[in-house]
């Protein structure tokens, strides 16, 4: 008998999966985690039945939220990550030794634990000396600081269940005072192509647009995700993204990357027309 894993990526496209072996069940307080191990995709955590990482592609959106950011001002010394807790954006952030204090919040310790065993790829860097772990609501967490960090990286879920706190005019505007002068912060943006995930998109981007001086949006291919074309925010209270030399002073890191370079850095802000219209008309 075969085994496949089915996301429901809309009310009419399925996504399938062969498995090889169903590792791990369980419901949290929150959300239905599961690892399997996938043929084609290896080690696979879904929440709730939707792909959340896999061995396979994850590197391309771990290099994406967290270099992208990085090359922009290499200068960051204190990270908050918000959600996240496969471990793979802090794995990004412990490769660069001018990062001093990462703080990752996520709700959900089971996702962390599940990680931590069974998805050592993304979790090895979690116990690294310069990240704390809190085990906390993010949109609670984020409220009574000030100016307390250079970079937000939101790796959050979708808008629904414990990530929909995540897509407010009030977290955000928390996030804002939450920076400091040169803050940057990325959030998960979703996908412009359905309906369902262009809506959520828009109104992210247009609530943001009216709090952070700069207000971009990047793209990058996530094979995994529902159509492939996936994007991320790009907010800060004045740094360019694109038109700064910092892009350049990356190089000179000597960072080993698989998906993001400096060229691939320029490119995915150069946004296809439907998207700059979606973006427009909100």
């Amino acid at each position: 008998m075969e085994l496949w894993y089915t996301e429901e990526q809309t009310d009419n496209i399925r996504f399938g999966v062969k498995v090889k072996r169903h590792l791990f069940t369980n419901q949290s307080d929150f959300q239905k985690v599961d690892v399997m191990d996938c043929f084609e995709l290896g080690r696979t955590l879904t929440l709730d039945g939707l792909m959340m990482v896999n061995e396979k592609d994850e590197f391309i959106y771990h290099d994406m939220i967290v270099h992208v950011p990085l090359a922009t001002n290499p200068e960051i010394k204190r990270v908050l990550v918000i959600g996240g807790g496969d471990g793979g954006t802090v794995r990004e952030l412990c490769r660069y030794e001018g990062i001093e204090k990462i703080d990752m919040v996520e709700i959900d310790k089971m996702v962390v634990d599940v990680s931590r065993e069974y998805l050592q790829f993304t979790a090895c860097a979690l116990d690294d000396e310069r990240v704390t772990l809190y085990f906390e609501d993010g949109i609670e967490f984020v409220k009574d600081k000030v100016a307390c960090y250079d970079l937000i990286l939101v790796d959050s879920t979708d808008p629904i269940g414990p990530g929909e706190g995540l897509f407010t005019v009030d977290f955000y505007s928390d996030c804002f005072k939450a920076l400091t002068d040169n803050g940057i912060l990325v959030n998960q943006n979703e996908s412009p192509y359905y309906d369902q995930f262009s809506h959520e998109f828009k109104r992210a981007h247009a609530k943001i647009n009216k709090i952070f001086p700069v207000s971009k949006v990047y793209q990058f291919h996530m094979p995994t995700y529902p159509s492939g074309h996936w994007l991320f925010g790009f907010a800060s209270k004045g740094l360019d993204p694109v038109d700064n030399e910092g892009i350049e002073k990356w190089n000179e890191l000597g960072l080993k990357t698989r998906y993001y370079n400096t060229d691939i850095h320029r490119g995915a802000f150069a946004l296809p027309t439907y998207v700059k219209e979606m973006m427009k008309d909100e």
